[in-house]
């Protein structure tokens, strides 16, 4: 399984949308909670060049999009 870390801000309904998927499907994976800890925005700027959410980090590269990232776990996460 690669390493997965969701960048998310709890007021985006992206993002809402993205963790309520997860939530139904028992999906688990790093959480960073950019509405918590702000200097994630940096932080995921510098990785993927844009400061958007939700963004999953998957092993270095950075996925926007959430029904981009919801077709992902979906292909690929397995439990």
């Amino acid at each position: 399984m690669p390493n997965l870390n969701l960048y998310y801000l709890e007021t985006c309904p992206y993002c809402r949308k993205v963790l309520h998927f997860m939530d139904e499907n028992g999906i688990q994976l790093g959480m960073k909670n950019a509405s918590a800890h702000p200097e994630l925005r940096a932080e995921l700027s510098a990785k993927g060049g844009r400061s958007q959410f939700p963004a999953l980090e998957i092993d270095g590269e950075i996925m926007y999009e959430s029904d981009d990232i919801i077709v992902w776990l979906k292909e690929n996460y397995s439990q």
